[in-house]
């Protein structure tokens, strides 16, 4: 006999003594765990941010006072624009009058004064993005409130957040408790 034949027949012996090993521990830690008995027993609610923020007294408020904060800024930024055309109409009114000297130094102030309107918008964009976040973050914090509160009295252990985007695929209907939060919430925030 050759050594490569020998060689080759006790490999394959310490590769099917390998395998046998593996599918031995295989099955002896599924048969550990079916006889142990695991089962995960836990009761998930599942819950609708954006339906209990437009469903809430307060969030209805919340959406109100952020309307009127925008709108506000969007009257401020409206006022500036209508600067600006006027000053530009003016401009084309009275180029043909005007000297070289003067038609430079008209649109050197109607650039000083749309880098001041671009930055005016910047400012007052950020002051809504500022409000909008703070707003938010407090009635966030509300809901968890309100949400641990109901999750308790129903005896959940675990509560998911359902939005698009959220970490929640599927769920049964029932396991919705946004109702209830919502309720609670109303009751807690009139």
């Amino acid at each position: 006999m050759n050594t490569w034949s020998t060689l080759g027949r006790s490999s394959g012996a310490i590769t099917r003594g390998i395998g046998l090993t593996v599918t031995l521990l295989l099955c002896s830690t599924v048969a550990g765990c079916a006889a142990a008995n695991v089962k995960i027993d836990s009761k998930i609610g599942v819950i609708d941010p954006q339906r209990i923020f437009n469903d809430t007294n307060a969030g209805k408020k919340a959406k109100d006072s952020l309307g009127a904060f925008s709108k506000n800024r969007q009257a401020l930024i409206e006022m500036d624009e209508k600067e600006l055309r006027r000053m530009e109409e003016d401009f084309v009114k009275q180029a043909s009058v005007l000297s070289a000297t003067a038609k430079r130094e008209r649109e050197e102030q109607f650039r000083r004064r749309m880098q001041e309107y671009q930055q005016k918008v910047t400012e007052l964009n950020r002051e809504v993005q500022e409000k909008q976040k703070d707003v938010l973050e407090g009635f966030r914090d509300k809901v968890e409130i309100v949400v641990a509160k109901v999750a308790k009295r129903l005896g959940l252990q675990i509560v998911v957040d359902k939005s698009k985007g959220g970490p929640t695929i599927y769920h049964d209907e029932p396991l919705d408790i946004s109702a209830q939060v919502i309720e609670e919430f109303n009751r807690e925030y009139p």
